[in-house]
């Protein structure tokens, strides 16, 4: 295991050099901000970043992500081009030596939330998402508020969105992603870089739109379209955490060989379809991170893991939702914590 957090690069209120303080943290989850969904990722610029980040003592081990076009998720024309351009950014990152790729198919969205600031019993703050609150939601009056993301959107840009996407049910989103897997995963192989889908958070639909990465149906027919390692998961206790009906540590077991990159991240449910975030340990959600931990060690989970989104506490000025330092640098060495202890306490049992 390798404990990461994520950077969002020069923009980023949390500098390296901060990360690199944290004891257990040894690499970084990165991203190019602000790149067009029609431009390669050139291998100049992943290494002078994979440089930066050398230069504080941490390395480079996973993109975070190249976003998916949306013309590819609605299998418009123009998806040959831009699958051919995301290929190339692929092939950089292989000559570039980062050895994963996290991505999502969530049409239009990245994750969202009703509640940006969610406040906990002990006055930190979390986000969290009720749905009923989503489903009364008026569209017209767009996402600037609402998306937990770096994009927000206006209520005509929403509605124009909303509207390519009328035609597009799970069956047809899978489809493209199946196209597009077919297409990318051999450049992957080639290029020695593993594929790692998130899943959609939260795991269901919203506002009409289909979500196709929720369970373990539906993550096993994506790693049955190719027979490949580099078609992979990342595993997120969060957004799989919040629908009770999903095991986690079936999960994981079940995809061992396929899991390239690993999220935690605690949280509470509140109802069918309700839920907020908590901090990381155990007791504070319906989360059991020692026993999703006990079963990576026991499956031989080496890859990189990171805390996912932290609270916001001891007054820290968070501008990028989820991602202050404070506290996902607590997550962070408590998990580290879980593994050394339950790795320690197995070696003591066999030594008996």
């Amino acid at each position: 295991m390798k404990m990461t957090m994520r950077w969002f690069g020069d923009g980023d209120s949390v500098p390296l050099e901060y990360i690199a303080q944290v004891p257990c943290v040894r690499g970084i989850v990165g991203t190019l901000e602000g790149m067009p969904d029609d431009q390669v990722w050139t291998v100049e610029t992943l290494l002078a970043y994979k440089s930066k980040v050398e230069a504080s003592g941490l390395s480079l081990d996973v993109i975070e992500s190249i976003p998916v076009p949306e013309a590819i998720k609605l299998g418009l024309p123009e998806r040959d081009y831009l699958i051919e351009i995301y290929c190339e950014s692929v092939r950089n990152m292989g000559r570039a030596g980062i050895p994963v790729l996290c991505y999502n198919f969530m049409p239009i969205l990245d994750w969202m939330r009703t509640d940006m600031n969610y406040i906990l019993p002990d006055q930190s703050v979390v986000t969290g998402y009720s749905h009923g609150a989503m489903q009364i939601f008026d569209l017209s009056k767009g996402l600037e508020t609402r998306v937990a993301w770096a994009k927000g959107y206006s209520g005509e840009e929403l509605l124009a969105a909303l509207k390519l996407y009328e035609a597009i049910d799970d069956n047809a989103l899978f489809d493209n992603l199946a196209y597009f897997l077919r297409r990318v995963v051999p450049v992957a192989e080639e290029a020695g870089v593993l594929m790692a889908i998130h899943p959609d958070d939260p795991p269901w639909s919203i506002m009409g739109l289909p979500r196709i990465v929720r369970d373990a149906a539906s993550i096993q027919r994506i790693l049955d379209i190719t027979d490949s390692r580099h078609n992979g998961l990342t595993f997120c206790s969060g957004s799989l955490g919040v629908w009770e009906q999903n095991d986690l540590c079936a999960m994981v077991r079940q995809f061992a060989s396929r899991i390239h990159f690993v999220h935690l991240r605690n949280v509470r449910r509140i109802g069918k379809q309700d839920f907020y975030e908590v901090a990381h340990p155990s007791e504070n959600g319906n989360v059991d991170m020692a026993a999703i931990i006990r079963m990576l060690i026991d499956i031989g989970y080496s890859g990189p893991i990171r805390p996912d989104h932290g609270r916001r506490i001891w007054n820290e000025n968070v501008p990028r939702t989820g991602y202050g330092l404070y506290d996902r640098a607590l997550g962070s060495m408590y998990l580290y914590g879980l593994w050394q202890g339950i790795e320690e306490e197995r070696r003591t049992h066999e030594q008996k």
